[in-house]
């Protein structure tokens, strides 16, 4: 989506006449349309009178320089796609279970152009250790990485009973999973409907010393934790279920962001 036009841009809702034309503003900046460039919003208040405090959840969300695309479920609005935030990249070779580690599946170096240049990177975004996505600067002001119990609503939003997802089984739900995966991407026939819009890709992760499980699952993190283990949510090709277990925070799983 990197060169899709930010229309919505988060969204914009705003008082008649406030906007000057060619511009389009909400809390984060503005989108000048003549030259196709999004502005801060320190440099937008000069074209912007004033500037909806609470912008319709879900659209395009401009954030680290990508325009995200978003969904709502249920009362939430979720990233339809993975992170992408790089500040740096490691080989799968090294990780930590106390300081933010990021990887991309597949690439064993250390140059942070070099990985974002690769297809992996633009097709399934950034692998993240469990310290990593603790980090302000993943998500955009204003959203966050979902606990586990922002997972478990998801889940029931979809269909999901709160007894199951809360069941502490491995597998949970009946074809939840099925309506996350995406159309298309995954093995041995595991495609989904997404008929959630979660658009859930087969990013595989980073486990032990190496990466694994590309085009055959995808996992993602929660916030939450337990003792020294953290929950993340997976699904896997040959099923719809979803897996929610707790796992070592040295690994690497896709992260997805929440609005506030």
């Amino acid at each position: 989506m990197r060169n899709l036009i930010p229309i919505l841009l988060a969204v914009v809702v705003l008082s008649s006449g406030c906007d000057p034309d060619g511009y389009s503003c909400n809390s984060e900046g503005c989108y000048a349309e003549n030259n196709a460039q999004y502005l801060t919003l320190e440099d937008c208040l000069s074209v912007c009178d004033e500037v909806d405090p609470n912008p319709v959840s879900c659209g395009i969300f401009f954030h680290e320089g990508y325009n995200y695309s978003t969904v709502q479920i249920g009362e939430q609005c979720w990233f339809s796609e993975n992170c992408r935030y790089l500040p740096e990249v490691s080989p799968s070779s090294v990780d930590s279970d106390t300081a933010p580690y990021y990887y991309v599946h597949g690439y064993e170096g250390t140059d942070v152009e070099e990985a974002k240049a690769t297809a992996n990177y633009e097709t399934y975004g950034v692998l993240y250790n469990w310290r990593a996505v603790l980090t302000d600067e993943i998500c955009p002001s204003g959203w966050h990485v979902p606990s586990d119990e922002e997972w478990q609503t998801m889940l029931m939003s979809l269909g999901m009973s709160e007894a199951e997802v809360s069941s502490g089984e491995l597998t949970i739900g009946t074809d939840e999973g099925y309506q996350m995966k995406s159309t298309s991407g995954w093995n041995d026939g595991g495609n989904g409907s997404n008929s959630s819009g979660f658009n859930g890709l087969p990013g595989g992760s980073r486990e032990f010393v190496g990466f694994f499980h590309l085009e055959n699952s995808g996992a993602w993190w929660s916030a939450s934790e337990s003792n020294s283990l953290s929950w993340h949510y997976r699904l896997w090709a040959p099923s719809d279920h979803v897996t929610r277990f707790l796992t070592n925070r040295n690994y690497g799983f896709s992260a997805r962001c929440v609005r506030d």
